[in-house]
């Protein structure tokens, strides 16, 4: 467990110079901040979270009630921004001229080598249009949209977190909790090599799945119209089954 909090810790703090900077920001206002509420707020509430955040119980509590992947969270209580720039600024007013030119251009240089670049992040790409989601589920998601009602629709695993953020009237059979559950069976045949649609086809009768939209690469183990599904579109690389079963009108 102290492995895991530690490790949480060090990856979500990056290179550690931010860190080494904040907690010589939290001992320098215990040194030189009198006013009783800024203590409060820039350096009591930041080493109580500290503490709170390295005790063993709670961390055990935390990941037993919670989810030891969302324990990074307590981090977010952190003023890590608003010690460094406020300790800064105190620094700094302690100088004039060149001399303080010269110290806050330091303490920039001294931020900017503290981490990396973000958009070097394999994670990060430009955005393909205003909702910053992939292209493909903007159009598949507006193809399968039914006025009026939402639509039960699976989707491959890359997808999934999209289309939560795009439309609220697309839903699906699996989510967040696809990556964690035993729930996740659904998904597991979804992001399999080959389709196995006969064992697929208990799971897209139990949720009621109107659309199965799957990559065009895949191979697909039984015919399609054996249960029913007929091809629908076909668009950015994957192919959509409408589920001919159901019915879309109330």
């Amino acid at each position: 467990m102290w492995t895991d909090v530690y490790g949480i810790f060090q990856k979500y703090m990056g290179t550690g110079i931010v860190v080494i900077l904040f907690l010589a920001a939290i001992v320098y206002l215990f040194l030189t901040e009198k006013r009783k509420e800024r203590r409060i707020l820039l350096i009591y509430l930041p080493v109580l979270t500290l503490l709170l955040y390295f005790n063993p119980l709670f961390a055990a509590f935390f990941c037993k009630v919670v989810d030891t992947e969302i324990y990074f969270r307590i981090c977010w209580l952190l003023p890590v921004g608003v010690v460094l720039g406020y300790s800064a600024v105190q620094i700094a007013e302690r100088f004039e001229g060149k001399k303080q030119a010269c110290l806050i251009a330091g303490m920039l240089c001294l931020i900017a080598i503290s981490g990396k670049l973000v958009y070097t992040n394999p994670l990060y790409s430009k955005a393909q249009n205003p909702y910053h989601v992939p292209d493909s589920v903007v159009h598949i998601c507006d193809a399968i949209k039914c006025e009026g009602r939402e639509v039960m629709a699976a989707f491959p695993r890359e997808m999934v977190l999209y289309v939560r953020q795009y439309s609220p009237y697309v839903c699906m059979p699996y989510g967040r909790d696809a990556y964690e559950t035993e729930f996740n069976h659904f998904e597991k045949l979804m992001d399999a090599d080959v389709i196995d649609l006969e064992t697929m086809w208990e799971r897209i009768e139990l949720f009621g799945v109107h659309y199965i939209i799957l990559d065009e690469k895949k191979e697909i183990l039984g015919d399609p119209q054996d249960f029913n599904l007929v091809e629908f579109d076909r668009m950015d690389g994957y192919v959509i089954y409408y589920n001919n079963n159901l019915s879309l009108t109330y």
